[in-house]
């Protein structure tokens, strides 16, 4: 049989119930003769309780003294779901140990609060499933050189589940969360979103990318670098549903297209809330302005998402980036503080009022006119594009956030994802 990773999320593991029944689920591929590693998050509301605390202590500031004391205490939530879920599969009758991030350990750099794995020895988990354990590995964790406890950021069980899977060569990572696979977009905002039987690797990396919170987008880069099969499913099932119908539910994400995929133009309509808009306005036209301004935000361990650079005009130009809405006042504060004085400009100005929605599909490769069917649509419905980005699989535009859950049902009728594929 084979090694299998089970990553839970935390609304799987929001009470002792749920623990009681993902101990089961467990146990039942555990019994099929399969090798299980289990990677959960913490229960449901826990890491925003822990967090909670903190701040109510003293509030956010920037330095790594503050940052690796967060890591320390968000840590603790994964750990304590990972030994009530070994408890739970003990009483099942099931041999079971958990490892918090730093005992296996799973190696990572020191940026708190959003570090990046370098390594897994999975030497330690590798004993014990050879002596017939479930083996349960903390998600969200590491620990970097220095011993200091660390955090892979929000989302970061799927890519801990998935880095696990990588590094023991597991024959799938199935990745079981509140939904029952992938959808054509939030079925909290279409009624009519379908889910996908399967989806491109190529286009679960744009769409976790554009905003879809189903997968966070470093466990899809994960998954495309080290090629593990990924299958997204629903906890919520009867944990006693047979094991082969269980292996093929859900979304598969596959890394072969074949030809039903060039049947579908566009796949899916993904957005995103979190984003802010940034202008710094009246910067020189010279070269190496660019550089210099989204080279302060870098070495702020700032994102930047879409960019855009407006024509110049007696010398001077606009230059335009999105940001994520919770590190807004963060790039405005520094660019004011430490880019702005050298670099000429007239004034930083922004916008949190945005969203950005994106079409994704891998048959827009082959076919033309994707994109501006896609702003007609928009403008029909009197909306208006601030910004624009595309790649051979996507297009994405930023809009008024007021108009995103319109925007988001226009393009998911006009692109025909509520009807079944032929």
């Amino acid at each position: 049989m084979a090694l299998i990773v089970h990553k839970y999320g935390g609304t799987s593991m929001g009470s002792t119930e749920r623990i009681r029944n993902v101990a089961k689920r467990v146990a039942k591929w555990a019994r099929a003769g399969h090798q299980m590693v289990v990677v959960p998050s913490a229960m449901s509301g826990e890491t925003n309780r822990l967090l909670g605390l903190a701040k109510d202590l003293a509030p956010a500031k920037p330095g790594d003294a503050y940052s690796r004391e967060l890591d320390m205490l968000a840590a603790t939530g994964e750990q304590a779901s990972s030994a009530l879920l070994a408890i739970a599969l003990q009483a099942e009758g099931m041999q079971s140990v958990s490892y918090a991030g730093w005992q296996v350990p799973i190696r990572t750099n020191n940026a708190y609060t959003k570090a990046r794995i370098e390594s897994i020895d999975d030497v330690r988990v590798r004993a014990d499933l050879a002596h017939g354990k479930v083996v349960i590995v903390t998600g969200f964790q590491g620990v970097d050189d220095q011993g200091n406890i660390t955090t892979l950021g929000r989302g970061g069980s799927d890519t801990s589940a998935v880095a696990v899977a990588a590094a023991m060569k597991a024959a799938e990572c199935m990745i079981y969360t509140d939904v029952d696979g992938v959808y054509t977009t939030d079925p909290r905002v279409v009624a009519d979103a379908r889910r996908l039987t399967t989806v491109s690797f190529e286009e679960m990396l744009e769409m976790a990318s554009m905003g879809s919170k189903v997968l966070q987008i470093r466990s899809v880069e994960f998954a495309g670098k080290y090629r593990v099969p990924l299958r997204v499913l629903s906890s919520f099932t009867e944990w006693d549903i047979d094991i082969n119908e269980e292996a093929k539910s859900g979304t598969l994400i596959t890394f072969e297209e074949d030809e039903k995929m060039e049947q579908a133009v566009v796949s899916g309509i993904a957005f995103n809330r979190d984003e802010a808009k940034i202008s710094v306005m009246g910067v020189p036209d010279k070269p190496g302005i660019a550089a210099q301004i989204l080279g302060a935000v870098a070495d702020a361990n700032i994102e930047v998402d879409m960019i855009i650079q407006n024509l110049s005009k007696d010398g001077k130009t606009d230059f335009s980036f999105t940001v994520n809405r919770g590190e807004y006042a963060k790039t405005v504060d520094m660019l004011k503080t430490k880019v702005l004085p050298s670099l000429g400009a007239e004034e930083v100005v922004g916008d949190t009022k945005i969203c950005k929605v994106s079409i994704v599909g891998i048959g827009m490769r082959s076919h033309v006119g994707i994109a501006s069917r896609m702003f007609r649509v928009l403008s029909e419905e009197g909306i208006n594009i601030q910004m624009i980005s595309t790649s051979e699989i996507k297009t994405s535009v930023v809009i008024d956030e007021k108009y995103m859950e319109l925007a988001v049902r226009a393009l998911h009728k006009a692109f025909d994802l509520d009807q079944p594929p032929s």
